[in-house]
C-alpha cells in the first residue's frame, strides 16, 4: 500500500487553513513521513488508539515509541527549519487524517519552535482550534506556545485574550502554556487566569487549572496553599483537589 497523499486536498469538513507557505524542507519531511508511517501501521492496534481517545480521529496504530523512532528517521540529515518550514510542515500534517501525523508536527515543533517568533502563533491557533482534543492541545500548549510567550513580551497579551475566548481549548492553551515556567511564572498572571475561568462547566478547564496550580506548587507550595485558601468557594472541587495533590 502507498502512503503517499495528495497533500493539496482538503477533506469536506476540514477548515481551510489561512495559507501554507512554499516549503522545501516541509515537501521532503512529508515524502518521507507519508512512506515510511503507513507502512509501519498496525491495522489490529488502530482501533484501540482511537477509542483511547474517544475517536476523535483514526489512528495508523504506530505505538509511540516505534513512531518516535520512525521520526529520527524521517528528519535526519535535514537542515534547522525556518519559521514557515514549521508553519507549512504542521498545517500540511493536520490535513492528513491519522492522527499519528499530528503527533510527528507537534514533537517537531517541540524540538524547533526557538526558529518561531510570535507571528507563529495564528498557525498555533488554527492547529488548536481543528479537530481539537487533549492529545494534541497539552502538548502544544506547554511545549509550542509556551517558549513563543517566554521569548518576549508581545505574546503574553495574545494569551490574555485567549484566556476568554469561547473556544475551551483555546482557554485551556492560555492557562496550561506557563506549565513548564517553574521560577519564571508569572504567578499574578497565572492566579488571574485561573479565576478568569474558575466558574467553567467543562471538566477540562477545571483539570486545567488544578493542573496548572499543582505544577507550580513544586515552585512556590505556599503561594498556591494561600491562592486556594483564599479562593476555595471561588475555584471547583476537582480544581482544588488537583491543585493540592502533592501539597
Amino acid at each position: 500500500m502507498s502512503g503517499r497523499r495528495n497533500l493539496g486536498l482538503m477533506r469536506p469538513n476540514d477548515q481551510r487553513p489561512p495559507g501554507i507557505p512554499r516549503s522545501a524542507l516541509a515537501d521532503t519531511l512529508l515524502s518521507r513521513l507519508t512512506e515510511v508511517f503507513p507502512a509501519a501501521a498496525d491495522p489490529a492496534a488502530a482501533p484501540a488508539m482511537a477509542a483511547y481517545m474517544k475517536d476523535i480521529g483514526p489512528f495508523l496504530g504506530i505505538a509511540r515509541p516505534r513512531r518516535r523512532a520512525l521520526a529520527k528517521a524521517v528528519t535526519k540529515d535535514t537542515a534547522p527549519p525556518a519559521e514557515s518550514d514549521c508553519a507549512a510542515l504542521a498545517l500540511h500534517c493536520w490535513l492528513l487524517p491519522e492522527r499519528e501525523y499530528r503527533y510527528f508536527a507537534v514533537d517537531y515543533l517541540r524540538r524547533h519552535v526557538t526558529h518561531c517568533g510570535p507571528g507563529f502563533l495564528p498557525v498555533v491557533r488554527h492547529l488548536i482550534v481543528t479537530e481539537p482534543w487533549w492529545d494534541t492541545i497539552d502538548a502544544l500548549a506547554a511545549h509550542t506556545v509556551g517558549p513563543l510567550v517566554a521569548a518576549g513580551p508581545g505574546p503574553a497579551a495574545v494569551m490574555d485574550e485567549w484566556i476568554g475566548d469561547e473556544n475551551l481549548w483555546i482557554a485551556r492553551t492560555a492557562l496550561l502554556h506557563q506549565l513548564r515556567y517553574k521560577g519564571a511564572t508569572d504567578a499574578d498572571r497565572l492566579f488571574a487566569y485561573c479565576l478568569r475561568q474558575a466558574g467553567h462547566p467543562d471538566l477540562f478547564i477545571r483539570k486545567a487549572i488544578g493542573w496548572c496550580l499543582r505544577e507550580y506548587a513544586k515552585t512556590d507550595p505556599a503561594a498556591v496553599r494561600a491562592f486556594v485558601a483564599e479562593r476555595r468557594e471561588q475555584l471547583s472541587p476537582l480544581s482544588v483537589r488537583e491543585a493540592l495533590k502533592n501539597l
